[in-house]
């Protein structure tokens, strides 16, 4: 049986309380059935992201991976994005157990793109990614638009309960992006979850992508986890309003959207970047000092993207 990692176990017990103890409990009996069914034997490390391990294995179609994550309602839809894109820009799904949401995928590298040092290179394989995963979504994926309303309805509560410094302006920018783009959206399936840490080196293909949401919508909406993932470095630039136009003018082009629908759904991310940090933290830090001060970066990009 395989050892669970123990970081992964404390984070799934934290977030998740008893239901999350009782599936790592037997989470290692899951992976031997599933290893047995699909003639699969390890082959490395367990490794783990946020909601589910990764087990290398020797597969009968040769290196794969399998992937079983907790019972989250946001990878649900997964295996439905990989079968789509059918290895276009993404890693080729081999086998899926929807109930146990474990998957049997081609296996990449460990060098992720935010490996990277520069920038733009960052930016513009994403965007290019970006406009190979733009394909016609499947009828029963969820749609972006459905939750246009609530996105707009939970800004402008945001706006008047919690704490902030961004100009009323910036705020509605957001508010009018989310009534008017968000409710608009075409039935393109997007990612969800761009960011460079999902995007992986590849033998097929140069770079693949991982971890979708599996939903549809404006590809320009992949923006926002791009942009917020590199924020802080393009922050260390003398021109903070010139490093992100040239990071939204390059994703952009990359990706062939149109340059303003790109830069109000980034906005639109950074506005609700700054309130989320109020709520619920993020990973590098929940509480305390550094929430607050990445709380005030997400406030100045946030407003920065709202100066016109």
């Amino acid at each position: 049986m395989i050892d669970v990692p123990e970081a992964f176990a404390r984070s799934t017990v934290a977030r998740e309380g008893e239901p999350g103890s009782r599936w790592l409990v037997g989470l290692p009996k899951i992976v031997d059935e599933l290893l047995e069914r699909w003639s699969c034997t390890p082959d490395g490390e367990v490794t783990h992201g946020a909601v589910g391990i990764v087990v290398p294995v020797r597969a009968p179609s040769g290196p794969a991976v399998l992937k079983v994550s907790f019972t989250h309602p946001g990878n649900v839809h997964e295996p439905d994005a990989f079968a789509a894109w059918a290895g276009r820009g993404a890693v080729q799904l081999h086998e899926r157990d929807d109930e146990r949401f474990a998957l049997l995928l081609e296996r990449a590298h460990p060098e992720t793109l935010a490996d990277l040092a520069d920038d733009d290179e960052i930016i513009r394989i994403a965007g290019r990614l970006s406009r190979r995963l733009a394909i016609p979504a499947p009828p029963h994926l969820p749609r972006l638009r459905d939750h246009a309303p609530a996105w707009a309805d939970e800004l402008r509560k945001d706006a008047e309960q919690l704490p902030h410094t961004m100009p009323d302006r910036v705020v509605d920018a957001a508010i009018e992006t989310a009534e008017d783009l968000g409710g608009t959206q075409p039935d393109t399936l997007v990612h969800g979850d761009l960011h460079p840490g999902n995007i992986l080196r590849a033998d097929r293909e140069p770079w693949l992508a991982i971890d979708p949401k599996g939903h549809a919508g404006d590809p320009a909406y992949d923006v926002g986890a791009l942009l917020k993932s590199r924020a802080l470095s393009l922050l260390q630039s003398d021109d903070h309003a010139k490093a992100f136009n040239r990071a939204l003018d390059i994703f952009a082009d990359a990706a062939e959207l149109d340059r303003d629908r790109v830069h109000r759904w980034a906005q639109f991310h950074a506005v609700r970047a700054a309130f989320h940090a109020r709520t619920h933290g993020f990973t590098i830090a929940r509480t305390g000092p550094d929430l607050e001060a990445i709380a005030t970066l997400a406030d100045h990009l946030a407003t920065l993207l709202g100066t016109p």
